[in-house]
């Protein structure tokens, strides 16, 4: 009785070992690698104060609609989609 329990003890941790903690320790390592990089690529990318002027050279008719269209929060909804995606598709197990 005694070795039955000592077996499935062993093979409960084995498993343990072999799917949770391995796989715990592989996606903190991606998690702090693509976390890194995000913040390498952020301070690489340009700042909004680029992007003022062209929207300000926009007359009033066109700003309105622009503007009731949620068109500055699409704008950047869309931005950074494609950068998770970028980021995502770079994941060697993911992508």
């Amino acid at each position: 009785m005694f070795g039955i329990l000592v077996s499935a003890f062993n093979s409960v941790l084995t498993w343990f070992l072999t799917q949770v903690v391995i796989k715990f320790v592989v996606f903190t390592a991606f998690f702090l690698i693509v976390s890194a990089f995000t913040a390498v690529l952020v301070s690489l990318l340009p700042s909004a104060s680029s992007i003022d002027p062209a929207f300000a050279a926009l007359d009033s008719g066109t700003a309105f609609f622009l503007n009731a269209l949620a068109f500055p929060f699409g704008v950047s909804a869309l931005l950074a989609a494609y950068a998770t995606r970028f980021i995502i598709r770079r994941i060697p197990v993911i992508g």
